[in-house]
């Protein structure tokens, strides 16, 4: 049998035929009900195309129509009589033309669910919570990724709303960044295909799904005013990348510019990198918004479609500046109609105008937490495993579970992507000195209880891991010690050393001393360093789990599911291994009050930022510098084994086949990496792609990579030189097998434009 795998181009197919093939580990799962439905036929307009539709509308607007479409507004701030009947409660609003055809935008944060931080905005009204962005990428499953999406739109439209803030598709380049559990990995391949696929799942549902923070968003700290120095080479092989992959492959109907500045522009006047790059260079056809108070100046003519979270129409640079811009000349009434075009056409091609949303629909809960199981399952990392000592055996009689409020359910991070769970958070604390919709929050799964459920015959007891000589003193007495391990990281906070808080290391030391069978399941937002790493036998990364995390890691850890996650971000052995060892900008903190959080600085002086690594981000950082990482991007281990062989390359398309060596069913993420161009070593991810397979059982793989990975970014186009590839399969970005050297001819070309198109679901 052979399987065609994750070529690009192919992706949307890949996604429109295997839709139901979900996970292994739970059942299959359909398109979630509470979907738009489908209309009987076509409206009239139909025939019309978007663009065509769109400059009709615009013609007949008014100037007052025109300009109020250029803002959104804090919903907060729109009394309720003036809130027209449907229009979910959000975090941004902007009236429509109702004369005209065309709808409000209500728009919900972000990228892992309905957002409610804290379940304040909408008063404990619940949501599907999916893993972190980071749980997910270690999936390596664009279809899975993709089904999660269409479930996030699915409920996104049920609420009321029709502009989902979601696609975070940022690389890891900073792992203390507090929001990385948002964004998927490292790599421009992995984080550009995944992110594709949940805008695409999203948009299926008639709403328009953002891709953020655009671009170079790679930490917390200062980012309303750093300054991010990058040569464009480094931006186009890289971060620019993966925003370029997901693009094609999800076509946003808008882009979000983030905080910071590049290259002393602020991102959302950033002429090069709106015009040049996204529209010229890319084809991008929708709209620009603004991160919430992102905008420093009438940036229309930059690229700068519409302003976010203005506290009033008529406020703030889109509001009165921008009138008196457009009377003194310095923007034109072009620039403001090609604007409200993009907003207009968009709303049209995705189907806003012809499929309102309404609050109310439907929604089946149970049908859209398995896809969050799935999603958990399949995203569990088995970082270590000494001796087999997972899965636990059936025979374990007293087992010892410690810490992290394990005994309750499983956290999440915070800040605007933070979803209140259906059925209500199973704790919910505050942070010291914020804001009250900013919590702490679990997921109501607890894996105490779901590990009672997978061992009925064992006795296993609980401590909170609060005192370590006690929890040791439980542990001893167990056939096996499991600790929980949490990491809060939320938006507005960085990490500062990539230590788990609370004096977590020190309680795993303590129960690894008192018992040798001592298993450590880390929710963490991202990577964390392990000072305990040679003491313990075992080690399972389990991120923010989601609405059924507990159930989810109980079934790994007893066997019921056969952990196939890889890593999509490196584990450092040391900060100093680190491009930039200590975080830009740390100096200026002042922790809070008891707490490992701090206010971000403010702008005393420029914080200027450099990457060092340039376009080699995350692994082949590591791989330029000789550095030997604690875990490699890739790495994941399983309860079978795998062989893989016959690699063979031909021109871009490639072929090898894999294996089940093992003596149970599992998943194995095939990985082919560009080691070696022309002799001088390198280190590319250029395919991937799962294999499900019984003991045994084979079969042969085949993909087509994508030029712009074995390319350079030069003169303004990509160039790929005549020589010598080497290639090779790897179990991880550390551990590859014999490389097979191919010839290629030279290649130059720019990019070519993919233009946005009807989007049908997956």
């Amino acid at each position: 049998m052979t399987l065609k795998i994750l070529s690009r181009t192919s992706l949307a197919l890949l996604l429109g035929s295997a839709m139901n093939t979900l996970s292994a580990s739970a059942p299959p799962v359909a398109p979630p009900t509470s979907a738009a439905p489908e209309a009987d036929s076509p409206p009239p307009e139909a025939t019309t195309s978007a663009s065509e539709r769109a400059e009709a509308a615009v013609a007949q607007m008014t100037q007052d129509e025109k300009l109020t479409l250029l803002q959104t507004m804090l919903l907060a701030r729109v009394p309720s009589s003036k809130r027209p009947a449907g229009v979910g409660t959000g975090v941004g609003y902007t009236p429509g033309v109702p004369r005209l055809g065309i709808p409000f935008l209500s728009e919900s944060d972000a990228s892992l669910g309905v957002a409610n931080m804290g379940g304040f905005i909408r008063p404990k009204d619940g949501a599907t919570a999916l893993p972190s962005a980071m749980a997910m990428a270690s999936t390596w499953n664009p279809v899975l990724v993709g089904a999660g999406g269409a479930m996030m739109g699915a409920e996104t439209r049920a609420k009321g709303f029709n502009v989902l803030l979601a696609g975070g598709v940022n690389l890891v380049r900073e792992p203390r960044n507090g929001r990385n559990f948002e964004y998927f990995s490292e790599d421009p391949l992995l984080t550009g295909v995944l992110g594709g696929a949940s805008i695409r799942g999203i948009q299926s549902n008639h709403i328009v799904s953002t891709i953020k923070h655009y671009v170079l968003n790679a930490q917390e700290t200062g980012r309303s005013f750093l300054n991010v120095k990058i040569d464009e080479a480094a931006m186009r092989e890289s971060d620019l990348l993966a925003f370029q992959i997901a693009d094609e492959i999800g076509k946003p109907g808008a882009v979000m510019c983030s905080y910071n500045k590049v290259n002393a522009t602020f991102s959302c006047e950033n002429d090069f990198l709106l015009n040049t790059v996204l529209r010229h260079d890319w084809g991008f056809d929708g709209w620009v918004l603004s991160d919430w108070g992102g905008v420093h100046s009438v940036s229309i003519g930059k690229g700068l479609d519409q302003e976010s979270g203005v506290r009033a129409f008529g406020e703030s640079y889109f509001g009165q500046q921008l009138r008196d811009a457009l009377a003194q000349g310095s923007v034109t009434q072009a620039e403001i109609d090609r604007s409200v075009t993009r907003i207009v056409r968009t709303m049209f091609r995705l189907g806003l105008a012809d499929a309102p949303v309404a609050p109310g629909g439907p929604i089946d809960f149970d049908k859209d937490a398995r896809i969050a199981q799935s999603l958990a399952e399949q995203g569990t990392v088995l970082l270590k495993n000494d001796g087999n000592l997972l899965p636990l055996t059936a025979t374990a009689r007293h087992i010892a579970v410690i810490g992290a409020h394990a005994d309750v359910g499983v956290p999440s991070g915070g800040g605007s992507s933070q979803v209140w769970p259906e059925g209500g958070a199973a704790l919910s604390l505050p942070i010291p000195g914020d804001a009250i919709y900013h919590r702490r929050l679990w997921m109501p799964s607890s894996p105490l209880e779901a590990l009672r459920g997978q061992f009925p015959q064992a006795t296993i007891t609980y401590d909170d891991g609060t005192d370590p000589t006690r929890a040791a003193s439980i542990a001893k007495s167990a056939d096996i010690a499991i600790v929980f391990a949490d990491q809060f990281m939320a938006e507005g906070h960085d990490s500062l050393d990539l230590r788990l808080p609370d004096g977590q290391d020190g309680l795993i030391e303590a129960v690894a001393a008192a018992n040798p069978k001592t298993v450590v399941v880390l929710e963490t937002g991202g990577p964390i360093l392990m000072p305990w790493i040679d003491r313990v036998p075992a080690v399972v990364e389990a991120w923010y789990a989601g609405q059924r995390g507990g159930t989810a890691i109980a079934r790994v850890l007893s066997g019921a599911v056969n952990p196939s996650g890889r890593l999509p971000v490196t584990f450092p052995a040391s900060l100093e291994q680190l491009p930039n060892p200590v975080l830009p900008g740390s100096g200026r903190i002042t922790l809070k009050p008891g707490s490992d959080l701090y206010d971000m600085p403010e702008e005393t002086e420029p914080l200027e930022v450099t990457y060092p690594e340039g376009s080699d981000v995350g692994y082949r950082w590591y791989a330029k510098t000789g550095k030997t990482p604690l875990f490699a991007f890739g790495h994941g281990l399983s309860y079978t084994h795998f062989a893989t062989s016959k690699l063979r390359v031909s021109g871009l398309k490639v072929t090898f086949r894999v294996k089940n060596i093992g003596p149970r069913k599992g998943a194995n993420v095939a990985q082919v990496y560009l080691v070696a161009r022309n002799g001088a070593p390198l280190r590319r991810l250029v395919g991937f792609g799962r294999t499900d397979l019984a003991p045994g059982a084979q079969q042969t793989v085949s993909l087509t990579i994508d030029p712009r990975l074995l390319a350079d970014w030069k003169d303004g186009g990509w160039s790929m030189p005549a020589g010598s590839y080497q290639f090779a399969l790897g179990d991880s970005a550390t551990v590859m097998g014999t490389p097979v050297t191919v010839r290629l001819t030279a290649r130059t070309w720019k990019d070519a434009p993919v233009k946005s198109g009807t989007v049908s679901p997956p």
